[in-house]
């Protein structure tokens, strides 16, 4: 730190959007965690409890649209600081859930709350980093998922064991957003007026200009794009279809994980001693995805190509969840989800770099909105797929199509997704 500012800001803005996403994901998997408890207690089947999860994905995707135009309207600080307080009130409204109805309606809650954090975070990498950086950034941001997800049995059922009841673990989890959100109320300014930011470094950002093929980081194209401008673009469509296809399969580790390992014949023990390890593989996925991308984008290769190949290793690896229903030993299954998880998270790494690459940068937070709407859409449907399914036969249908739609997301990005140069002439063709 010199003169008042600290070297390499933009990293330590990074450490906060991690974080964010650290504390959204514990938010969201302590019900999942708690999941056979609640079933149990509240003699609940999985077309039930797959009620709770689809009106958090209702809220969740509707709210990613929102949230997306709300954000590029009222800028990144003021609006992942209202999402965060909103979403924090609601984990902790949860501790009062009596019966499904009411959890339903606070997972609702939840849901609305968290869907900024996509948006918010996306929209801060094209502000903050330029593009041979945003596939680390995002890798960065993204893998708080993982490490949630990983934590939250560790940090849930510690709670449930010391407080003998799950409505207490509600408010501990809930209130950690607060905590985050002190912290990011000191630190986070755009970087064209941040108190903190070296000259050096805030000429770096702006210049933003890294390969071959990328945007600048301030574009001069049109800002606060129409949605209808943006919908006619084939560029965009890859990005949602990509998005509306790998999703589902993510959320449905995250939401139903311990449930189908229990219906598999493994004890609760046993399946929550393996749930973290898909995560961890997922953490590890999401920096191979934007490390690698940008390592090509060093190399020579144009922004679009480093990313494709990366989609295209998601996209086969994936298939191997059809693999898991074939293996009956708890640690051969566990291995099937982990190479998978670890290639849905580095094909997610770039399509949530898709927007930055591509669209102004009054737009991009809209444009990761709606890509979060249709995978709110596709995870829905899902997860009724899933709860419907899994009563009246079992997990093996939805393995089966969890492991096989992934090439069609991978043949979307490939054949619609262009360049920045691209979108730009449809932009200007179509305004």
């Amino acid at each position: 730190m010199t003169n008042g500012t600290i070297k390499n800001l933009r990293w330590y803005i990074g450490g906060l959007l991690f974080l964010s996403t650290v504390v959204n994901y514990i938010d969201r998997q302590t019900l999942s965690v708690l999941g056979p408890l609640l079933k149990a207690e509240h003699h609940w089947s999985n077309t039930d409890f797959m009620w709770i999860i689809v009106f958090f994905r209702i809220a969740y995707s509707i709210g990613q649209t929102v949230s997306g135009r709300i954000l590029d309207r009222v800028g990144t600080r003021a609006g992942l600081t209202m999402a965060v307080i909103w979403y924090s009130l609601a984990a902790m409204a949860t501790s009062m859930a009596v019966g499904l109805k009411s959890f339903c309606g606070f997972r609702f809650l939840l849901g609305a709350g968290e869907s900024a954090n996509w948006p918010g975070a996306t929209k801060a990498v094209s502000e903050w980093f330029p593009r041979k950086e945003s596939g680390w950034a995002v890798a960065l941001f993204d893998s708080g998922s993982s490490i949630g997800g990983a934590l939250a049995p560790f940090i849930v059922f510690g709670c449930y064991q010391a407080f003998g009841s799950w409505r207490p673990v509600f408010i501990v989890t809930g209130s950690l957003g607060f905590l985050w959100l002190l912290l990011f109320r000191w630190l986070y300014h755009s970087p064209a007026d941040h108190p903190r930011l070296s000259p050096e470094e805030r000429n770096l950002i702006l210049a933003g200009t890294a390969a071959d093929g990328a945007r600048p980081a301030q574009s001069p194209a049109v800002a606060h794009l129409p949605y209808r401008t943006l919908l006619r673009l084939p560029q965009t469509w890859g990005f949602i279809l990509g998005r509306s296809l790998t999703d589902p399969v993510w959320f449905f580790v995250t939401d139903w994980f311990p449930i189908f390992l229990v219906a598999r014949g493994f004890k609760l023990e046993e399946s929550l001693a393996g749930f973290w390890v898909p995560f961890i593989a997922a953490d590890l996925g999401n920096f191979f995805g934007g490390g690698f991308s940008s390592f090509l984008i060093r190399r020579g290769w144009s922004v679009g190509a480093a990313r494709k190949v990366i989609a295209v290793i998601g996209g086969l690896g994936m298939t191997l969840l059809v693999a898991a229903l074939f293996v009956h030993s708890f640690v051969a299954l566990i291995a099937c989800f982990a190479v998978s998880t670890f290639t849905y998270a580095a094909f997610s790494t770039v399509l949530l770099n898709l927007p930055t690459d591509l669209f102004p940068s009054h737009s991009v937070a809209t444009v990761s909105g709606m890509g979060g709407t249709g995978a709110g859409i596709g995870t829905i449907a899902a997860t009724l797929a899933t709860g419907y399914v899994s009563d009246r036969y079992s997990f093996e249908p939805i393995l089966l199509g969890a492991g096989t739609i992934a090439l069609i997301a991978m043949a979307a990005v490939l054949l619609l997704v262009r360049n920045s140069r691209a979108t730009d002439e449809g932009i200007l063709h179509r305004i």
